[in-house]
């Protein structure tokens, strides 16, 4: 299988701009060839902390032709910090395994003005592009954004009361009506009584959906995956919200700096008002652990996904090794499929052994 090679033009005079602040988001225009097609673009730097790494980050956006691949835009992830540089794709392909939406992602190779800028993960947008490629009715779609997206009427960020339900979400689709029924279901979150929680809340979330993206926060281990790290839509045929996994790099048992991250950090019941809510419930709490026992028997453990990780590895170590920013660490990347199968056996037994908890 081969790996498509991204054939990145930007003017010098735009390239000095973009790199002359790198938190500035005004995008500049870009010329883009792949498979000999030409593709004219806007692009500027995308995440938060990870825009300090030498290796930058991309948002682009298709401009002529509008569309590409079915998308209007897409994020090119430089999974700088993560030694295997496939932790996020073996997440959100793990999470649509188990039966929650996920983005769709692929490896790129990128040149930027003839240079080779190295190995990049490709990830599909969450906007209506999205939606309608899986045949999803329309509905309006938010980001987390940062922690004030925890479901509760107190702001993780300060510790007062939200000035604003909407703060930690910023809309990707939808209009401003659309926001009401956000707010609406964060209020429903922390009001309804515990006598009716089970009866109300499933006129507001997707419950089964919720629970395997709580599995597979939990399995892979995103520590920040509870109140930044996802998208929500809501299904304007069902008008329940649904959550969807987004940057996916900090798992598999690496921190956001790639550092060890414990197969005991996370804890089982996870985190966030909504979680702990629902898993005040019995019947939902039962639901989960037969999810987890499930996922533990098919998807989570290393005859499963012993393969899948080696393939990936083999795949993309041809282009490490010529990596500018990675070809030095090749022995890091080459000892990365043991550590993180080490870490799934680790993983699950420590699940394993908490199950009982959900009695």
């Amino acid at each position: 299988m081969e790996i498509p090679v991204y054939q990145l033009f930007i003017n010098p005079i735009d390239l000095r701009e973009l790199r002359k602040d790198i938190w500035i988001d005004d995008p500049v225009s870009a010329k883009l060839t792949i498979n000999k097609k030409k593709y004219d673009i806007d692009i500027v730097y995308r995440g938060s902390h990870i825009r300090e790494f030498r290796k930058k980050s991309y948002h682009i956006s298709f401009y002529k032709p509008s569309t590409y691949r079915n998308a209007k835009e897409i994020h090119i992830n430089a999974e700088y910090k993560d030694p295997s540089l496939l932790r996020n794709k073996l997440s959100l392909d793990f999470f649509n395994e188990i039966g929650c939406l996920s983005p769709k992602s692929r490896f790129v190779n990128i040149k930027l003005n003839g240079r080779d800028e190295g190995l990049y993960l490709e990830l599909e947008s969450v906007d209506e592009y999205f939606l309608a490629n899986r045949q999803l009715p329309k509905g309006p779609i938010f980001y987390a954004v940062d922690g004030d997206a925890n479901f509760s009427l107190m702001s993780d960020l300060d510790k007062e009361v939200k000035k604003s339900l909407k703060l930690g979400y910023e809309q990707k689709y939808g209009t401003e009506q659309d926001e009401f029924h956000l707010q609406e279901m964060i209020i429903e979150i922390n009001t309804i009584s515990r006598a009716d929680f089970e009866k109300e809340i499933v006129k507001h979330l997707n419950v089964d959906q919720y629970l395997r993206w709580l599995a597979g926060v939990v399995f892979t281990q995103n520590f920040d995956g509870f109140v930044h790290n996802y998208a929500l839509y809501q299904n304007s045929e069902t008008r329940l919200f649904e959550v969807l996994p987004w940057d996916y790099d900090a798992t598999w048992g690496r921190d956001v700096n790639g550092e060890v991250m414990e197969e005991d950090y996370l804890r089982i019941e996870g985190f966030n008002t909504l979680t702990a809510r629902i898993l005040d419930v019995k019947t939902f709490r039962s639901q989960y652990k037969n999810l987890l026992e499930v996922i533990l028997n098919t998807q989570f453990n290393v005859d499963y996904l012993k393969l899948k990780i080696q393939a990936m590895h083999d795949l993309i170590r041809p282009y490490i090794q010529k990596d500018p920013y990675k070809k030095d660490d090749i022995h890091l990347f080459d000892k990365e499929p043991e550590y993180i199968l080490a870490f799934i056996e680790a993983r699950s037994k420590y699940i394993r052994g908490k199950l009982s908890t959900l009695d």
